[in-house]
């Protein structure tokens, strides 16, 4: 699973909860990320937050394509937000199958990762049924939160 910390981790986990994976989050070391996955015993590993700064964005791409090489997923699970593009296209590039949940946040309008993930997600989930305008192949899940 690979996610950006606050909101996009808690729906991320949320969407596994009960599913009996074996599963390494990848995300952000935040203080509030830590906060959020304190009890969870899952493997953790941890991309740069990129932020913005095209050089951080690069050193995130190397990063994830070290981690996707080290834990050879099968299927990758995530929220977004961007932080998640370098990890979930490596992934899908060497064989993985990559499920999208778009974010709760989004109500009418797609988010920029969503967009750009959506044509190479081999299942990929709204939580809210306008969406399913934008997204005409997606499925809708109902709300995580």
């Amino acid at each position: 699973m690979v996610s950006s910390g606050g909101g996009h981790l808690a729906e991320a986990l949320l969407a596994i909860e009960g599913v009996p994976l074996r599963a390494t989050i990848v995300t952000l070391r935040l203080p509030h990320t830590e906060k959020t996955l304190q009890g969870v015993g899952w493997k953790r590993d941890y991309l740069i937050n990129p932020h913005g700064d095209p050089l951080k964005y690069l050193l995130n791409a190397w990063q994830s394509f070290w981690l996707v090489v080290k834990h050879r997923p099968e299927l990758v699970i995530s929220t977004g937000a961007g932080m998640v593009i370098p990890t979930c296209l490596i992934a899908k590039v060497l064989g993985a199958r990559l499920v999208f949940i778009e974010t709760a946040a989004r109500v009418n309008t797609p988010s920029r990762t969503g967009k750009f993930l959506y044509r190479f997600a081999d299942e990929f989930y709204v939580q809210w049924e306008p969406l399913l305008k934008v997204y005409p192949k997606a499925r809708h899940g109902g709300v995580l939160l």
